[in-house]
């Protein structure tokens, strides 16, 4: 399992004062009033924490102020960085609810036969699309209630019963 989650990317630098401008992974961008501080992840892969100062909401990017970072020169080192959250701080999920990279690897059986390995999670809207593959092919196999019938994270296990006609499209 993942030490830690992404919750979002430095994009652009946003203003004079030090501010960046970022690009949330999340379905909780709320979440960053509430934080403290957050680990930053460069693109070298050094991973530092980094208190928060201010944080406001513009369309669909969350634009930080971090404590130190007091001008342009400053947020411009921190663009392509990762904000992450050590997995024991991630937004507790509503029950049957699991985050993407923890389904990805999965193996899917139906009954005793292995199906293949969730690869891809397509998020179309109505409902989420497990991308299975095995020896190079691929099943897309919707998640809803009536067709994944159990998911176990811990055990790296998803079990399935393919409606009628799934494997022959």
């Amino acid at each position: 399992m993942e030490d830690f989650v992404e919750i979002g990317f430095i994009i652009n630098t946003h203003g004079v004062k030090g501010a960046v401008k970022v690009n949330p992974c999340t379905d909780y961008p709320e979440r960053f009033k509430k934080m403290k501080s957050v680990l930053i992840r460069s693109p070298k892969g050094n991973v530092n924490e980094i208190e928060i100062e201010d944080v406001k909401y513009f369309k669909q990017f969350v634009i930080i102020k971090f404590k130190g970072v007091e001008d342009m020169e400053g947020a411009e080192k921190l663009k392509g960085s990762t904000l992450t959250v050590r997995r024991a701080d991630a937004v507790k999920l509503p029950e049957d609810t699991y985050y993407i990279f923890d389904l990805i690897g999965c193996d899917v059986f139906e009954g005793r036969e292995l199906l293949g390995k969730v690869k891809e999670v397509i998020e179309t809207g109505s409902n989420d699309v497990y991308v299975v593959e095995n020896s190079g092919k691929e099943l897309l196999i919707p998640a809803l209630g009536w067709v994944v019938l159990s998911v176990d994270i811990t055990a790296k296990r998803i079990e399935v019963k393919l409606p009628e006609g799934l494997r022959d499209i």
